[in-house]
């Protein structure tokens, strides 16, 4: 029998005495021989009260310290490569290039944060000097600046079982703002998990930070993670996933007698309006491009081009005619776990039996040996009927494209104002044609975090201007990004000190300023 693994607590373990699961490889259908036992109520309990004990420890670092944590947790993750691309290929069923890309970007947002804490402007230091003399009232001394909002919980996405992870951008935010990390672990991948859960823990203590920075919990949804955002403990969480659980997190946490904020990405089927040029000019390199965006990763990305709007006519059915031709030489391939694979099954066959749907490329019912293979799939309607079937607007998670041909250019607009909140919008023509479109541009800026023109939405740059956030249900707070440099902003808080004597005040806050942070002072930015 195999030894079972059980959660991080701190620098403990957990027991085994909980429940306990195994992960399969979707390619294959074969179980993993580890098996991982869920987090007892004690345990999570525990690392709970070991985050709102370390809290004030980590609030009190300097950007400086928590740079050199941060990168140490890079360095450990980049140190696992090669037991990552054995453990992740096993349980996921990605090839050895993705988990090497993706532990890269796991660890460079790690150091992108710590670049970002490090020269420290980050937390908005505002100073406003006392007025004494001034009438009828005085003046009082004000200074703010963002301070760490407390213990955070994040759940492990099912698709990115690294970046968007243990060690993803939600801890890397929160960790970069000073704030302790409990992740929930993701049922799928829980041997990726621990690899790096213990890279985390080897930084934490090589750094001298306190034992609850961070903790790795195993178990399901409706009891772990239930029990994790019930605990007053917790300030914040941060999820990647379907609407439906985020929607029930967000639910759970506004319900608490001290709610708290849900930062969850969830569904978006990122729409792509084309203008006119595109199909009587550039077709065919349109149509290859779409093809090579929607079956990337066999369609499991958040930013999946779902659907696509153009005009009617002869060439909109020769474009239709062309892309449904490339879908179905896209070779089937295994995704990510069986429930993906069930839900995009359940998606392809609801969409198949809309009376006011066309099959353009039908997926299949085969799953390969492993029950988790999948096939491209492509449907087609008209603007009114899309307009008068919610259902239609409805994401199907994996390689699927939705075309919908309109009579001109009033419907495409009545299109875009219909549309829910989505995390990307992306628009193909020649330049002029957008100014001449600026309508369409108004309308999808209200709908959008990202707005993209003549490209495709599928890749996530981490960098300073990136968002990656949108209007509900693309998210629960449309003002946020989980990905770049702004994340960070969701696990922090503006504290203002009043008349405080100077050696008490932040660094930050001094007038001295001798961390040269850019400030804003008497209300001049510099």
């Amino acid at each position: 029998m195999s030894e079972i693994e059980t959660s991080l607590i701190g620098f403990s373990r957990g027991d085994a005495s909980g429940d306990t699961f195994y992960a399969s490889n979707p390619a294959t259908g074969k179980e993993l021989v580890a098996a991982y036992a869920s987090a007892a109520d004690a345990e999570v309990d525990r690392a709970a009260e070991l985050a709102e004990k370390a809290a004030g420890s980590l609030a009190g670092l300097s950007g400086a310290e928590k740079a050199k944590f941060l990168r140490a947790v890079a360095d450990n993750v980049d140190g696992i490569v090669e037991d990552l691309v054995t453990i992740v290929t096993s349980e996921t069923g990605l090839p050895e290039p993705r988990v090497r890309g993706e532990t890269g970007r796991t660890s460079g947002q790690f150091r992108l944060f710590a670049d970002l804490v490090e020269e420290g402007s980050w937390v908005d230091a505002r100073i406003d000097h006392a007025m004494p003399d001034r009438q009828p009232i005085p003046k009082p001394d004000l200074r703010s600046m963002l301070r760490p909002i407390g213990p955070v919980g994040v759940f492990c996405a099912s698709n990115f079982p690294l970046a968007f992870s243990v060690a993803g951008g939600d801890t890397a935010s929160a960790l970069a703002s000073g704030c302790p990390v409990i992740v929930k672990a993701h049922h799928a991948h829980p041997g990726s998990a621990l690899a790096v859960g213990h890279a985390v823990i080897a930084a934490v203590k090589s750094c001298g930070l306190p034992e609850g920075t961070f903790s790795l919990l195993y178990g399901g949804g409706r009891t772990v993670g239930q029990r994790l955002v019930k605990h007053p403990a917790l300030k914040a969480v941060g999820f990647t996933g379907s609407r439906s659980g985020g929607r029930a997190l967000f639910d759970l946490a506004a319900a608490r007698p001290e709610p708290i904020p849900v930062y969850a990405e969830m569904s978006s089927v990122n729409p792509i309006f084309l203008l006119p040029s595109v199909l009587s000019d550039r077709s065919e390199g349109f149509a290859t491009g779409l093809q090579g965006s929607a079956v990337m990763g066999v369609g499991q990305f958040c930013t999946n081009p779902g659907v696509v709007i153009h005009e009617k006519g002869d060439a909109g059915d020769a474009f239709k005619s062309a892309y449904a031709e490339l879908m179905s030489q896209a070779p089937a391939s295994a995704m990510l776990h069986s429930g993906i694979r069930d839900a995009y099954g359940d998606g392809v066959t609801a969409r198949s039996e809309s009376s006011n749907v066309e099959v353009l490329t039908d997926a299949g019912a085969g799953r390969g040996a492993g029950g988790c293979e999948a096939s491209a799939s492509v449907f087609a309607t008209d603007a009114r009927s899309y307009l008068a079937d919610a259902s239609l607007a409805d994401e199907v998670f994996g390689p699927s494209t939705l075309l919908v041909a309109c009579e001109g250019r009033e419907e495409m607009l009545e299109i875009a104002g219909a549309l829910e909140g989505q995390l990307t919008a992306s628009i193909f023509g020649e330049p002029e044609e957008l100014a001449e479109h600026q309508d369409l541009v108004d309308v999808l800026e209200t709908k959008v975090g990202r707005l993209l023109f003549n490209q495709f939405p599928t890749g996530v740059e981490v960098c300073h201007s990136m968002v990656h956030g949108g209007p509900y249900p693309a998210t629960t707070d449309g003002r946020s990004t989980s990905v770049g440099t702004g994340a960070i902003l969701r696990f922090a808080r503006p504290v203002c000190y009043q008349g405080f004597p100077t050696e008490r005040l932040p660094e930050e806050l001094k007038d001295e300023n001798s961390l040269g942070i850019k400030r804003v002072v008497d209300g001049n930015r510099g």
